[in-house]
């Protein structure tokens, strides 16, 4: 025995005891991924070793617990399969798991380094992933261009007769009516009302209905010049007129800086006439302008920006990475990893497709130390370090006893 294999063994202990350390340290630290220390004898000539060495420290990529936390900017990966793929100002691309993400002042979605997140644009232009960035100010006011009318006209109703001039205001003049918001080209508002007012039936036998229309209380008119338009019905109850028409609206508001008219298509694709009561629903397009006011991430890594008048937008998808050999990846500090001859290149795909993994908005990967684990390490990182530490001490005192011969 010689002080070699002791020191050697001192020297590996420390190292083990340093791994085991930097676990301990980073156990808060998000999508942190703890490591191990590899053994191996040192090779010798004669059937005595020459102690030991560290063949390398080995990362252990297993999947840490998922905790919500209500960040709208913290992204998780929800499996062991994926990397964020980051990239800086001069393009240095790094991966990492911590999905610890805020905007920075140009509001690229970055980490705490600078490192822009990155993906793919909502618009689909080319396959290379680019920095992903979140939308800046207010959403346009789009003008209401299509509704669809959806109910059913009671077949029992009484007829109005058609000496009876329609009055909006006078509800023996119509048998049903519903209101509608509807939007000009500047998002404003209005309010527009459909008047059914159930007629006698043609001379062909058919039930028929007129429809009126006012848009802020004024009446407008219809693409065939008239003020409303006529449905009529088969003895089954089914549409047989044409099921849309033009609604023309000039100068809406009647403002003096008007928005541009509308020309609104109305649909009665799905009206009946059937002898149940009056059931209106009404879908219309259209909306005011609207603010940003924050994001949500999809587990198949869709961002959609949310906007205070209802309406999303989609911003582009998050790309998630993945290496043949995870193992061979290099790390380079602040939790991230570049890639290498021994773990291949980068492939590139949509969370959740291809076997990699979903992804969970707000919220974030933990640690994947295990606390318990890494404190009993340490215990047998330390008894090992005490016991080469005694087999130097043994190999000195033997010595002593050498040198007390004579």
């Amino acid at each position: 025995m010689g002080f070699g294999q002791g020191l050697s063994g001192l020297k590996a202990a420390s190292q083990n005891l340093d791994v085991i350390g930097n676990n301990i340290a980073n156990s808060g630290t998000v999508g942190f991924k703890s490591g191990s220390v590899s053994f191996a004898d040192v090779y010798a000539n004669s059937r005595v070793g020459l102690g030991v060495k560290v063949a390398g420290v080995n990362q252990r990529f297993t999947v840490g617990t998922v905790t919500t936390t209500g960040g709208e900017y913290d992204i998780a990966i929800d499996g062991s399969k994926g990397f964020f793929r980051m990239a800086d100002s001069a393009g240095n691309i790094v991966y990492t798991r911590n999905g610890e993400f805020s905007v920075d002042k140009n509001f690229y979605i970055t980490n705490a380094m600078g490192y822009r997140l990155t993906g793919y644009p909502a618009s689909g232009a080319g396959t290379d992933p680019v920095a992903l960035q979140v939308p800046q100010g207010n959403i346009a006011p789009q003008a209401t261009a299509s509704a669809s009318t959806q109910t059913n006209l009671n077949a029992n109703a009484d007829v109005v007769a058609s000496t009876s001039v329609f009055d909006p205001t006078n509800s023996a003049t119509y048998t049903d009516s519903v209101p509608t918001t509807i939007y000009d080209s500047l998002g404003n508002s209005h309010q527009m009302v459909q008047y059914f007012v159930k007629r006698e039936a043609s001379a062909s036998g058919e039930s028929q209905y007129d429809v009126y229309y006012t848009v802020d209380g004024s009446a407008v008119t219809v693409d065939n010049g008239q003020d409303h338009t006529t449905l009529t019905f088969n003895s089954a109850g089914v549409l047989t007129s044409q099921p849309s028409r033009d609604i023309v609206i000039p100068n809406p508001g009647g403002t003096t800086s008007p928005a541009a008219d509308i020309t609104l298509r109305m649909s009665y694709q799905n009206v009946t006439q059937f002898g149940s009561d009056f059931s209106p629903k009404i879908t219309a397009d259209g909306y005011a302008s609207g603010e940003f006011s924050g994001i949500s991430i999809a587990k198949d890594g869709s961002i959609v920006a949310q906007y205070t008048n209802g309406e999303s937008q989609s911003v582009g998808t998050i790309a998630l990475a993945n290496f043949n050999n995870v193992g061979g990846l290099k790390p380079v500090g602040d939790n991230a990893w570049t890639e290498t001859s021994e773990s291949g290149q980068a492939t590139l795909g949509q969370p959740g497709s291809n076997g990699l993994a979903q992804l969970v908005g707000q919220a974030l990967e933990a640690s994947n130390v295990d606390m318990s684990q890494e404190l009993v390490n340490m215990i047998v990182a330390q008894r090992t370090y005490q016991a080469n530490a005694q087999t130097i001490k043994t190999q000195d005192e033997v010595l002593q006893v050498l040198i007390n011969l004579r």
